[in-house]
């Protein structure tokens, strides 16, 4: 979805089937509201949250979406409805920093289990675009600074000041598995009846997500630059974890517009660092990628951010679109 600031309305609520380990699908539906159902119920806040759930869960959760399949997650705003279907739920499993309206709906509810993943995981200040800086002089220095106050005065605007850190934390497969062991201890002691199961899926989510990390490391391993761009700072962690450097147009805000600075920046850093390539989302407008891509003679390419599934992702739920975002970043960064 390319159209900024649609909030979700208060008769169009996400409903996630529970398929076990099989793939996440979502629909709307009046009749699957959480607290109807018999089953353990959780409220998730977005895709990569709803994801742990079901796969922890299997057959015993029913597993609620609060942010609908297209929507750009920062930018939901709770309904009347779903404030009362929090109510009715057994669990809440979000991730506090990333979506304020949630944040605010589930600390006033009297929800009995709430699972905030930042707390399951340790986060890290990411997306000041300043740790490259200092390869090209003070000069550029002086340059992101200013860029970065330009960042942060939209992201006050907007509310998205993501003050406990960095959350894109699902996009690090190792700090995602810590966060599935934290679900899954959660779920256990929240329904005792179920614990063998929760133990059980949540060990093999982990096995696969540490797979996803070797796949990772090996086919990163051998490349010509360590250097990408991408229009979000989504992939902090990403980077962090194989040892490349992440070059965000914007902050950690989509909405963040750059300043003009940061962009002449980008460019010298794209021809000094041998980039190709510059990344855009399926959630976000390419309309900024596109422009820095034409400006500077470089292709554009999806690196997804997996906080939501639709008929554009390239694949149909966590593993298959982070396998294909590694398949962009290989091509991108001369990986053999």
């Amino acid at each position: 979805m390319n159209v900024r600031r649609r909030h979700i309305s208060a008769v169009a609520l996400t409903a996630v089937a529970a398929l076990g380990f099989g793939t996440l699908t979502a629909c709307s539906s009046d009749s699957a509201a959480a607290g109807d159902t018999g089953s353990f119920d959780v409220v998730a806040s977005f895709y990569p949250m709803a994801f742990l759930a079901e796969r922890i869960g299997g057959e015993h959760v029913h597993v609620t979406s609060l942010t609908q399949p297209g929507q750009e997650p920062h930018d939901l705003e709770i309904s009347a409805r779903q404030t009362a279907q929090l109510e009715e739920a057994d669990a809440a499993l979000y991730l506090k920093g990333l979506q304020p309206s949630v944040d605010e709906a589930i600390g006033q509810s009297p929800i009995a289990t709430k699972i905030d993943a930042a707390e399951l995981t340790t986060l890290e200040e990411h997306g000041t675009e300043a740790g490259h800086a200092d390869e090209h002089g003070d000069e550029h220095a002086h340059e992101d600074e200013h860029a970065h106050e330009d960042e942060h005065a939209h992201e006050d605007e907007h509310g998205h000041d993501h003050e406990g850190g960095d959350p894109h934390i699902w996009l690090d497969p190792v700090r995602y598995a810590e966060v599935a062991e934290g679900v899954g201890k959660a779920f256990q002691k929240a329904d005792p009846d179920h614990a063998a199961d929760y133990r059980k899926n949540t060990a093999a989510l982990v096995k696969d997500l540490k797979a996803l990390d070797e796949k990772f490391r090996t086919g990163l391993a051998n490349r010509t630059t360590d250097v990408f761009v991408t229009t979000h700072a989504a992939f902090g962690y990403l980077a962090e974890r194989y040892g490349l450097t992440e070059e965000a147009i914007s902050g950690l805000d989509p909405d963040t517009e750059p300043s003009g600075a940061r962009v002449k920046e980008l460019q010298k850093i794209a021809k000094e660092d041998g980039v190709t390539t510059v990344f855009y989302e399926t959630l976000v407008s390419d309309k900024t990628a596109k422009t820095l891509a034409g400006d500077t003679g470089l292709r554009t390419d999806v690196l997804d951010p997996v906080e939501g599934i639709t008929d554009r992702s390239r694949g149909e739920d966590y593993f298959q679109v982070m396998e294909a975002n590694l398949t962009a970043l290989r091509t991108a960064l001369g990986a053999r």
